[in-house]
């Protein structure tokens, strides 16, 4: 294309979910519950886990910050689309189409190497429990949360590199209601095949990977405790099917959306799916599943209503048996 007929985008158009209005205000108000409900739930997370000293543990230290990684997520692109839903132009600059890329993949990023993490406290919990608190130490999950925020942001560096510089002079519509790197790519100005395999292998089959990696780990934590006659411990095989539910949950959208061919209705339900309904979950299946959260929890909200509940001698979990809750 000639340099003289140019011209520099400076702002896409999105299209959306719907153009139907009864859908517009079911979208609204489904998106508007959940996201609040992700925002309250994963922030009721954090201050329980920060105020009970019986959650200063290496588990739920893994599982505030799974939190927070949440709390970040579902703001990247679902206040805009909730804003975005009864307006006929919607639109978004570059700068932020970058932006919404970056963030969503450099946090999406940390919470897979987060997941990774949280599959091996629980190996170093059922099949090392002696050593449980000397080798998740302080100092260790600590260095968890760096490196994975580290790899995170790798992650989404590397992604931005080859896109950042790509020719955008003229078509600026996205079939889609937030910014997504597959989608911005299509619309560059010079063949884009090469650069669209690199970025489908590095977020689909690193996410397929990593995911067949996870289950194979926890199923054979599983294992392990019907080997060594724990298959009646209700409470660690509880534990660890929530941690299975959670990964599913977030890794099934992100390989359907990479590496299976689907049409742009699903492919945009799982996009409203994984900004929307995963943030909400993990918290609600971590509270329903763990015992020591639910209890935590009731803590919490009698301190902010100033009840005082009598002291009943009850036993109190203790860090090293965390992984039984």
């Amino acid at each position: 294309m000639n340099g003289a007929n140019q011209s520099i985008v400076s702002e896409f158009v999105l299209l959306g979910l719907s153009n139907s209005w009864k859908i517009q205000v079911f979208l609204f108000f489904f998106s508007c519950l959940f996201y609040l409900s992700s925002l309250i739930g994963n922030l009721l997370i954090v201050i329980t886990v920060i105020s009970d000293p019986d959650l200063h543990s290496p588990m739920y230290f893994l599982l505030a910050n799974l939190s927070v990684i949440d709390l970040i997520f579902c703001s990247i692109a679902t206040p805009k689309m909730i804003s975005d839903l009864f307006r006929k132009l919607k639109v978004i600059s570059f700068g932020g189409c970058i932006a919404q890329i970056f963030f969503s993949h450099a946090v999406g990023g940390t919470e897979m190497a987060l997941l990774t993490a949280m599959a091996f406290d629980r190996y170093v919990a059922i099949c090392k429990p002696l050593h449980y608190l000397a080798i998740m130490s302080p100092r260790v999950c600590i260095f968890i949360l760096v490196a994975a925020w580290t790899i995170g942001l790798i992650h989404s560096s590397v992604q931005l590199t080859f896109v950042v510089n790509l020719p955008f002079c003229g078509p600026n519509v996205l079939d889609s209601f937030y910014c997504d790197l597959l989608h911005l790519i299509k619309l560059a100005c010079i063949d884009t095949y090469k650069l669209h395999f690199m970025v489908t292998a590095n977020s689909g089959f690193i996410s397929l990977g990593a995911l067949f990696m996870l289950l194979f780990s926890y199923f054979f934590l599983l294992a392990t405790l019907k080997k060594h006659s724990l298959g009646s411990s209700s409470k660690a095989v509880s534990t660890l099917s929530a941690h299975i539910t959670v990964v599913v949950l977030f890794f099934g959208p992100l390989i359907f959306f990479y590496t299976w061919p689907s049409p742009k209705d699903m492919d945009k339900f799982l996009a409203l799916f994984d900004a929307v309904l995963t943030p909400f979950l993990n918290p609600v299946i971590y509270t329903f599943r763990s015992r020591g959260m639910r209890v935590a929890m009731r803590k919490v909200f009698r301190q902010l209503l100033g009840v005082r509940k009598p002291c009943l001698g009850g036993k109190t979990e203790s860090p090293s048996d965390s992984w039984k809750s």
